[in-house]
């Protein structure tokens, strides 16, 4: 009764009882949030835009499609990362949000309204402000609830965008294959979906003050009397964006040296970026190898079922690998090597077989063993860090993995000498993912075999905590 959904009420938020499980602080801005995390990956299009794009609406050649549009979005992602991540403190998160679902609804009426390469281009281009705008949407809520509830509302954040793009991937494939219903019609659903979800980005209520603000400024705050506050507040906001990126800047390399300073962080992170170079290149030019391999007569493709499917075992592996009871520290390197060695096995399969059910199956496999490693990275790094270094962490992962897809589709997409067929580029990324393998085999050989000759009680600690910021 007379609870409050947002922070505007006061201070704390008020729970229901002196012991309650909820407390409607918390409850609002994560129900908000995730309703605008769904309805943003709900795009049933996505699993055929490939389809969409060479079919009769815009009647691209699958060539300007792979070598013209789709690298349009790495490289302007690589672009736009860095700036959106330093500014997304700055403007306190909500902000960024809204632009992100209006770049969404931006790019897809484009999508629908435009013709040609270049209206193409400019519609991956507004897209990939708003794949940089990620950081806004996982670092939002921890600026507007209390740290006891960060792991529940992170668990809801990253569940509503798995469950948004899965019911999208198999709204699509129920629609075509027994609703008749036609690419240009998905591609409006969309279209109403990401609008949606930018009318819900502005219920979400105004962060009082940001995470690295709140983390440099509390000593001070808690300090200042009321005449002081309201100066403190004026300078503040008199002070100009470029001083606060300088501040953040240094703060951010200090903080960057001593977070990579761990061996066993730095290898988790390392295969963070890598993997997540190679998933997103495998993800975006798979529907260019489908579309050469699928028969021209009479077949109805399973693009939306096999992206629902993958998704979901993806989502159960990563919850299963949760509760694999193993010493990580002497054996993660290793699994990450063996598992490795299975993607890469995957992806040889999708370059050389000629049955695009064969291939399907791979994709499904792929996805899963991807999600389920980027998942045991994920909580080993997490382990080492303090909390206000995770959105730094991954941000520099996630950029580092940018920087290479930038490279790699460079060089295997857009150099002229080369001309790779669509089959030749994936036995390239299969080979990418055979040496990350190498690697992390003869790394984890190398780590756990001296360990396990140890006993027990002798084992010595490896340096994988980091000190407290």
């Amino acid at each position: 009764m007379g609870s409050c959904w947002s922070w505007e009420c006061g201070n704390k938020p008020r729970c229901a009882g002196h012991y309650g499980p909820y407390c409607a602080g918390w409850v609002g801005p994560t129900v908000l949030l995730c309703i605008y995390g769904f309805c943003s990956m709900m795009r049933p299009v996505e699993p055929f835009l490939t389809e969409f794009l060479t079919g009769a609406y815009k009647n691209l050649t699958t060539k300007q499609v792979t070598r013209q549009v789709y690298p349009v979005w790495t490289y302007s992602n690589l672009i736009l990362l860095i700036p959106v991540f330093l500014v997304t403190d700055f403007l306190r998160y909500k902000p960024v949000i809204v632009l992100q679902g209006l770049s969404y609804v931006v790019s897809f009426l484009l999508l629908l309204l435009g013709s040609g390469v270049h209206s193409a281009q400019w519609a991956l281009f507004i897209y990939s402000f708003g794949t940089a705008a990620d950081v806004g949407y996982y670092s939002y809520i921890y600026s507007v609830v209390q740290p006891s509830y960060y792991q529940r509302v992170t668990s809801y954040a990253r569940g509503a965008i798995l469950v948004g793009y899965a019911v999208g991937a198999l709204l699509s494939q129920l629609l075509l294959s027994l609703g008749g219903v036609s690419l240009y019609c998905l591609a409006v659903v969309s279209l109403i979906s990401v609008s949606v979800a930018l009318l819900t980005s502005f219920f979400l209520p105004m962060p009082k003050t940001s995470l690295f603000r709140r983390e440099t400024r509390s000593g001070e705050d808690s300090q200042s009397n009321s005449g002081s506050r309201n100066s403190f507040v004026w300078m503040r906001k008199s002070r100009s964006v470029a001083k606060h990126v300088g501040r953040t800047l240094r703060r951010l390399l200090s903080d960057c040296k001593e977070c990579y300073s761990s061996t066993a962080v730095l290898f988790f992170c390392l295969w963070w970026a890598m993997g997540r170079c190679g998933f997103y290149q495998v993800s975006s030019y798979i529907q260019v190898l489908w579309v050469y391999m699928q028969p021209q007569h009479n077949f109805t493709a399973y693009n939306g079922g096999v992206d629902a499917i993958a998704t979901l075992s993806g989502a159960a592996a990563s919850i299963a690998v949760g509760h694999v009871s193993l010493e990580w520290s002497v054996w993660g390197e290793l699994v990450l090597g063996g598992f490795t060695l299975l993607i890469a096995g995957a992806v040889f399969l999708m370059d050389l077989t000629k049955s695009i059910w064969l291939s399907y199956t791979c994709v499904i496999l792929f996805k899963a063993l991807y999600m389920q490693l980027i998942t045991i990275c994920t909580f080993q790094i997490a382990k080492q860090l303090s909390r206000e270094r995770y959105a730094l962490v991954f941000g520099v992962n996630s950029f580092m993995g940018t920087v290479l897809q930038s490279l790699l589709t460079a060089v295997v997409i857009n150099t002229k000498s080369l001309q790779l067929t669509i089959t030749s580029q994936f036995f390239v990324y299969a080979s990418y993912f055979a040496a990350i393998a190498l690697l992390f085999t003869v790394r984890g050989v190398y780590t756990a075999l001296p360990m396990n000759r140890l006993s027990a009680g002798d084992r010595p600690e490896r340096a994988t905590r980091l000190p407290e910021a």
